[in-house]
């Protein structure tokens, strides 16, 4: 009995060593050297058709027993290619910026149809090619980048989960470095304790508050008290997504943005700033789906825009930044709906917004327009205006104030003018 019991400990231990290993592989370049290290797991969600008119999904994890032979390593760009399986494999891109950080500019899934082993029934054989636009920037040179919290990124068919992931590109010296840049899920959250006691309420700049349509997230209520504005109105930048290096732009936005948020009693403000020596720009573009990857040193910002093929909206926006003490801080919501427009068109509003985000997070955007899908030749389509842009609806509201005083006027003439003439009628 002792030995059955042994037995299937032994066999429970052996599934949960196979479910918890990674894949590591180590890349050298011409040199014989150490260019490129990975150590990570990665999850697959396929969903694919099977006879009778239906999806059947396929859970695919990456072994460990994968082959690199297609990686390659070079000053400017380097290529982590995986393969596996029956015709499967898995790429990351890596680019260098400013010769100070790189980033993970795509990865690429390749999956074969015609492996019954992952997808049974499958009507189709062929080879599917999915390409994704990772979370992963502005990592400092000579160091690895490491994320142990899960990161879900997905399309219309593949959903992948990345954690537990260590990755160092542009490996100098044959060596792996000991130094990491932590991914900001990892990164703790402090609270701001206030030092001394202040019977002062400190509350976000006054503007006008537009609050999200139809979002779940309640407002935020805004102290009254409002303190003198200590930031410079941020600078407008432009930014701009391509599908690939030699097409136009598919996604185009241009806007100046501050953030305000709350960590314990104290209230904080910090503007993006657009020099692309300071921000990093990145995103991707789909049929359903577009995003937009701002990265700076003080902030992350991540817009996600959604498309029902008739309108686009701002559907989901999270917000990671670093004060100037250190403290980190990360707020998102992904039931939004702001800046909706017509799919072809752009959404446009000069003047100052709020937004509400969160209950400890606003935004002020400035000379906003965005255009997420159906970009033409590279420029904004015509701008659907917001309200406090579009001086149309003003001429309406003036002149019906014009022709309501007037009858008020006529009005009070009138009973002027019947007083007057019932005393000169009086009899003596």
């Amino acid at each position: 009995m002792s030995r059955y019991a042994a037995f299937v400990l032994f066999l429970a231990l052996g599934i949960e060593l196979h479910l918890s290993h990674g894949t590591e592989v180590s890349v050298t370049g011409k040199d014989g050297k150490l260019c490129l290290y990975a150590n990570l797991m990665v999850n697959f969600s396929v969903s694919y058709e099977v006879t009778g008119n239906t999806n059947e999904t396929a859970e695919i994890e990456l072994p460990s027993g994968v082959k690199s032979d297609g990686s390659t390593c070079d000053i400017a760009s380097s290529e982590l290619m995986l393969s596996f399986g029956e015709g499967h494999s898995w790429s990351m891109k890596f680019t260098v910026n400013e010769k100070t950080t790189y980033q993970v500019d795509s990865i690429t899934f390749s999956y074969n149809l015609s492996d019954s082993t992952y997808f049974p029934n499958s009507l189709s054989n062929g080879t599917m090619n999915v390409t994704m636009k990772p979370h992963i920037a502005n990592v400092g040179m000579d160091t690895c980048y490491s994320c142990k919290s899960k990161d879900m990124i997905q399309s219309d068919s593949v959903n992948q989960t990345l954690w537990n992931v260590l990755i160092q590109a542009f490996v100098s010296n044959g060596s792996k470095s000991e130094n990491v840049t932590t991914c900001s899920a990892d990164l703790p959250v402090t609270t701001v304790v206030p030092t001394t006691p202040t019977t002062t309420t400190t509350a976000a700049p006054n503007s006008t508050t537009i609050a999200p349509h139809n979002t779940t997230t309640p407002p935020t209520t805004i102290p009254t008290t409002t303190p003198t504005p200590t930031l410079p109105p941020p600078v407008t930048g432009k930014y701009s997504i391509k599908s690939d290096e030699n097409s136009t732009a598919c996604l185009l936005a241009s806007f100046g943005l501050r953030i305000g948020f709350k960590q314990g009693d104290k209230y904080q403000e910090m503007n993006l700033d657009p020099n692309p020596n300071v921000t990093g720009v990145s995103g991707s573009c789909g049929v359903n789906s577009s995003e937009l990857l701002l990265t700076s040193n003080t902030m992350t910002v991540m817009l996600t825009f959604a498309n029902d093929t008739k309108k686009f909206r701002l559907h989901a926006l999270n917000i990671t930044g670093k004060t100037s003490s250190g403290v980190v801080f990360s707020e998102a919501n992904s039931n939004l709906s702001l800046w909706e427009a017509a799919v072809g068109s752009s959404y446009m509003c000069n003047k100052e917004q709020n937004y509400t985000i969160t209950n400890l997070l606003s935004i002020y955007t400035y000379n906003l327009q965005v255009q997420p899908f159906g970009v033409k030749k590279g420029v904004f389509s015509t701008a659907h205006e917001c309200s406090l842009d579009d001086t149309s609806i003003l001429i309406p509201i003036i002149v019906g104030a014009a022709l309501a005083g007037l009858i008020l006027i006529v009005v009070i003439a009138y009973v002027i003018g019947r007083r007057k003439t019932y005393v000169g009628y009086q009899t003596l």
